[in-house]
């Protein structure tokens, strides 16, 4: 298939790697991205890669906590500046207030939540009407805790990144560590007894590419390379795993020895970055200015 100039952009801003490499990958995958990525990684060209793709909506999170019960929203909008609009706040408060006091199970649940004889999906209709841009509640969850366990939760920048955990012993101050670590680690799961059994195999599979790709391998015994896949492998998916994580605050310590040092443990976290994954709105001043002049 054709491999269009948007896609090449697309995988550049993902992977940092070299125009015609990303074409080449693309051309190679038939257009798959995510396939790309892994075919760049695979080759030892796309050192790091954001798998959530670039930060692109507009939109602020925010995290509300009533006893044993949590709530944490994540509200878009087109622009940044929108983040700062009085009736935006407003809005992005009465979501979580009016989601937490519910059992809603997804968004159109969510959306149909009564508010002042309204119901939620009015009070987003109107703000678009109102501020002229289109806002979308764009996700939730509601977390639970038990009587004996603690809530984390830090907010980063005014609600471009919020983490709310669930914490079994430790003290306040832990548990607000532990937020602040998974708002910056980006963690996606808390222990490895958690990863799915595809993340691990996908993983290996694009590892085993990598040092099969690696000159200094060549010639190895086989021993050597599968004990050099192994460690690739188990350094990505520690990676992943809060507990297996430098603590952000002490580089020599992990968080598991952080937790069996105050006699806690983690039972459940969420974290949201604002726009994570979505396509980012593009726009080029100088097109906007001309169409207007020959309007």
């Amino acid at each position: 298939m054709a491999v269009t100039a948007a896609q090449v952009k697309d995988l550049r801003e993902k992977t940092g790697a070299g125009m015609m490499d990303c074409k080449n990958a693309l051309a190679a995958t038939d257009g798959d991205m995510d396939k790309a990525i892994d075919w760049l990684r695979e080759k030892g060209i796309a050192k790091s890669v954001k798998k959530a793709g670039r930060i692109a909506a507009e939109g602020l999170t925010k995290v509300i906590i009533d006893g044993n019960k949590a709530c944490l929203v994540e509200v878009n909008s087109e622009t940044d500046f929108v983040a700062k609009n009085d009736q935006f706040l407003k809005l992005l408060d009465s979501a979580a207030k009016t989601i937490l006091a519910s059992n809603a199970k997804n968004n159109d649940e969510a959306l149909a939540l009564p508010v002042d004889g309204k119901t939620l999906n009015d009070l987003f209709i109107e703000a678009t009407a109102t501020i002229g841009e289109k806002i979308v509640l764009r996700r939730f969850a509601i977390v639970e805790k038990a009587a004996d366990e603690l809530f984390g939760e830090y907010v980063h920048m005014g609600g471009a990144k919020t983490a709310l955990v669930v914490v079994k012993g430790g003290d306040d101050e832990l548990a607000h560590h532990l937020a602040m670590q998974i708002a910056s680690m980006s963690p996606q799961y808390v222990s490895s007894a958690d990863l799915p059994a595809d993340v691990v195999e996908h993983e290996r599979t694009v590892q085993t590419e990598i040092v099969k790709n690696d000159e200094k391998f060549a010639g190895k015994p086989e021993q050597v390379i599968k004990g050099a896949i192994e460690g690739k492998v188990s350094k990505a998916l520690k990676d992943m795993c809060l507990i297996d994580q430098e603590y952000f605050l002490d580089s020599n310590k992990k968080v598991s020895q952080l937790l069996k040092e105050n006699n806690a443990s983690v039972t459940t976290f969420v974290r949201y970055e604002v726009g994570e994954g979505m396509e980012k709105r593009q726009d080029n001043f100088a097109e906007e200015v001309a169409a207007q002049m020959n309007a």
